[in-house]
């Protein structure tokens, strides 16, 4: 057996026995993450009110987006965060950040636009919504 078969077969092993953690790691971390936005939204200096404020594609809905967004980023990721509902609460948040992205950043290039965590956000919460929210989760303990 060659050096770089022996390293392959070594790299693939670690690999695979660390798939249950690494993915637990981004799903809570990734989600801790994104209720900062939300608490800020909330509770931060510059704290959204739940009635007036910005409308929702220029229509008047009464209620403030970015509160709405606020308890989104904070109360349904925190779902995500110990794998409750996941598929439910991290579809929610992917089209939120769709929505940001398309509000917020309408230029197509994120790095000119500033929706870089927009997007990867998107993405991180599409494919938690795809692959559900692992083995270490309320949803995993609910299931067995």
């Amino acid at each position: 057996m060659s050096v770089f078969q022996s390293t392959n077969r070594l790299i693939n092993t670690l690999g695979d026995n660390l798939q249950t953690l690494a993915w637990t790691i981004m799903r809570v971390l990734s989600s801790a993450m994104f209720m900062t936005h939300g608490w800020a939204k909330l509770f931060g200096e510059r704290a959204q009110p739940m009635f007036g404020g910005m409308d929702f594609f220029g229509i008047d809905v009464g209620i403030n987006m970015l509160w709405v967004a606020g308890v989104i980023e904070l109360f349904v990721a925190g779902l995500v965060a110990i794998g409750l509902c996941t598929r439910y609460a991290a579809l929610l948040c992917a089209i939120l950040m769709a929505m940001a992205y398309a509000t917020a950043h309408p230029a197509w290039f994120p790095t000119l636009n500033n929706g870089e965590l927009a997007a990867m956000y998107f993405v991180v919460y599409l494919v938690l919504f795809c692959f559900g929210a692992g083995k270490i989760s309320v949803d995993a303990l609910i299931r067995r």
